[in-house]
């Protein structure tokens, strides 16, 4: 199985990586991506970048959204190595988004349709949504962290989701 990397800071960062993707689609193949961009922290499904939308509208080809349960068991994001586990994943009906035909450049657009997506695998996989982004969430948690830290707060921060 091939694997594109992608640079996930965003913007022309990630170019390459979508259209080498563009060019595994218009070669009728199957191309798997995580919208998000990396691993929740928190186990919680955060906002998609729209990259997704960008290639499926200009490829003209279905997005068929699904539901992963049981990542965080596998591999916690605190571990090196994955446990041996089983996983469940759950394949929604492919969404059409032949109506945004010419519109691949309309942020507006494009947010839309990321956000389609990411009801579906929101959907599928029961996981709650966040609408920030993972990696923004992530930094936030660590300024915390740091800011607790240099004020002489130690021990455990419990919070509720």
């Amino acid at each position: 199985v091939g694997q594109v990397p992608i640079n996930r800071t965003g913007g022309s960062a990630s170019e390459a990586a979508l259209k080498t993707g563009m060019r595994i689609l218009n070669e009728g193949q199957v191309l798997g991506i995580y919208p998000e961009g990396t691993r929740s922290p928190d186990g919680r499904l955060y906002r998609g970048h729209t990259g997704v939308a960008r290639m499926a509208i200009q490829a003209k080809v279905p997005v068929i959204p699904v539901g992963v349960k049981g990542t965080r068991e596998i591999q916690p994001p605190d571990r090196k190595l994955p446990k041996i586990k089983k996983l469940a994943m759950e394949f929604g009906e492919p969404i059409d988004f032949s109506r945004y035909e010419g519109q691949e450049n309309d942020r507006f657009v494009l947010r839309s349709a990321t956000d389609e997506i990411m009801y579906e695998i929101m959907r599928l996989s029961g996981q709650e949504y966040v609408d920030v982004y993972a990696a923004k969430a992530r930094e936030a948690a660590n300024k915390a962290l740091d800011k607790l830290k240099r004020i002489g707060v130690n021990g455990v921060v419990a919070s509720k989701q």
